[in-house]
C-alpha cells in the first residue's frame, strides 16, 4: 500500500513573533528546525510524502492548497489561553485528520488547574493547589508552606526558577506578582513536593478506538504501550532542584544538564503505580495517540500527578519521550510513524504507512 500525504505542522523558534518585554524563556515551547527536519525524515522513511507547513496565520490557505491526507501536528500555537487547541480546531473545521489529542484535551492540558480539577474529581492523586488571579488573593486555609509557584498555562519549565519554592507569605506574593507581570496570566500555587521527579510516556488509545491489527504484544490489553519510567535528577546541573526551561535546554550528558536515568532505579511497585496513573491521567482528559505525564514524590513518599503534556517534545536527542523510547529499544523513525499509524487508524484512512512495524518486538525492560 502507498504511504500518506502528510502535512507536518509546527511553530518554529526562528519565526516566532515575540511581543516587546517577552520573558527570556518565551521560545522554550517552540520547536527547532532540527526537530522538524528529524520528523520529516522519519515520516519519509515510513513511505510518506511530507509537506512541512509553518502553523502561522497563513495555515488556512496552505492547508487548502496542500490538501493532505492527514496532518502530523506538533504546533504549539501562537498566543492565547488555549493556543495549543487552535490548530486542532482549524483542522476539525476543515475536516482534515490529524495526530494527537483533540481540541478540548489540548485546551485542558495547557491549563494546569483545569487538568488537576479533572484528575482530582477522578480520584487521582495530585497536590493541593490554588489559582492566584491577583497578587493579593487570600491563601486558602488548607494550603500550607512550602508552596510551589508557576505560570498556569505554560510548559517546558517556563516560569520556573530558584524562587519558585516559597516558604512564607511575603515570598509567595512576590513570586505570584512576578509570574503575573512576566507571563500575563494567573499563577498556579500548589503544595511543594520535595521528592524524586519522574516522567512516563505512552502511545496508544483505549481499545474502543485502538488499531487492533498489531499482534506482536506491543500494546497491552487496554490499547496502550508505556515506555520505561524516566527519572530526572535536577540536583545535578543548572536546574538547582527544579526542571526549568534552562535545565531542559541542555542535551543529556552535557555540562549543566540534569541527570537522566532511564529506566529509573525504582521498585516494581512504584513503577506499576506510575504507569497505572499515567494511563488514568491520559484517559481522564480524553487524550489521544501520545502523551507524557509528569510526577513527583511527596514528603509521604507517594507519587503525585503534576501535569500532562499532550504535545510532548520530539527532538530525537533532547526530548524526554525520545529518551524513553530509546531506552525501550524503539527507533526514532518507528516512534514517529507509530504515532501517525495510531491517528490513521482512528480516522480509518485507507492508505497506510509502508513502515514494517513488526521489526520491533516489545520486551519487558529489565529491572
Amino acid at each position: 500500500m502507498s504511504g500518506l500525504r502528510v502535512a507536518l505542522l509546527y511553530n518554529s523558534k526562528h519565526s516566532a513573533l515575540l511581543a516587546p518585554g517577552s520573558p527570556l524563556d518565551a521560545l522554550a515551547e517552540y520547536d527547532s528546525m532540527e526537530t522538524v527536519n528529524a520528523i520529516e525524515r522519519a515520516l519519509q522513511e515510513g513511505g510518506n510524502e511530507v509537506i512541512p507547513l509553518e502553523a502561522d496565520l497563513t495555515l488556512l490557505d496552505t492547508l487548502r492548497e496542500t490538501r493532505p491526507d492527514i496532518c502530523f501536528n506538533i504546533a504549539e500555537g501562537l498566543w492565547g489561553d488555549s493556543r495549543e487547541a487552535h490548530v486542532p480546531a482549524l483542522l476539525e473545521m476543515l475536516r482534515i485528520p490529524y495526530t494527537g489529542s483533540r481540541v478540548l484535551a489540548q485546551a485542558i492540558s495547557l491549563d494546569k488547574a483545569a487538568t488537576k480539577h479533572l484528575w482530582r474529581d477522578a480520584g487521582l492523586p495530585t497536590a493541593p493547589f490554588q489559582v492566584f488571579y491577583e497578587e493579593n488573593d487570600l491563601l486558602d486555609r488548607h494550603m500550607s508552606f512550602p508552596l510551589f509557584v508557576k505560570p498556569l498555562r505554560e510548559g517546558s519549565g517556563m516560569g520556573i526558577n530558584e524562587n519558585s519554592v516559597v516558604y512564607d507569605e511575603d515570598s509567595l506574593r512576590k513570586q505570584v506578582h512576578w509570574v503575573a507581570s512576566t507571563y500575563h496570566q494567573p499563577a498556579l500555587v500548589e503544595t511543594y513536593l520535595p521528592g524524586r521527579e519522574f516522567t512516563v510516556g505512552l502511545i496508544g488509545n483505549a481499545c474502543c478506538c485502538a488499531d487492533q491489527s498489531r499482534k506482536d504484544g506491543f500494546y497491552d490489553e487496554h490499547g496502550f504501550h508505556l515506555f520505561p519510567v524516566l527519572e530526572i535528577d535536577t540536583t545535578v546541573g543548572v536546574g538547582r532542584g527544579s526542571y526549568s526551561s534552562s535545565a531542559k535546554s541542555y542535551y543529556p550528558g552535557e555540562e549543566g544538564a540534569p541527570r537522566y536515568l532511564c529506566p529509573a532505579d525504582i521498585d516494581p511497585g512504584l513503577e506499576a503505580t506510575l504507569k497505572r496513573l499515567t494511563v488514568a491521567a491520559f484517559k481522564a482528559i480524553r487524550a489521544l495517540d501520545v502523551a507524557r505525564v509528569d510526577f513527583r514524590l511527596g514528603a509521604d513518599g507517594k507519587a503525585y500527578l503534576m501535569e500532562i503534556n499532550t504535545l510532548p517534545g520530539l527532538n530525537p536527542a533532547l526530548s524526554d519521550l525520545c529518551i524513553m523510547a530509546q531506552a525501550d529499544g524503539m527507533p526514532y523513525t518507528m516512534l514517529i510513524n507509530e504515532i501517525l499509524r495510531l491517528a490513521s487508524a482512528r480516522y480509518n484512512l485507507k492508505k497506510r504507512s509502508v513502515l514494517i512495524t513488526t521489526q520491533y518486538r516489545y520486551q519487558e525492560t529489565p529491572a
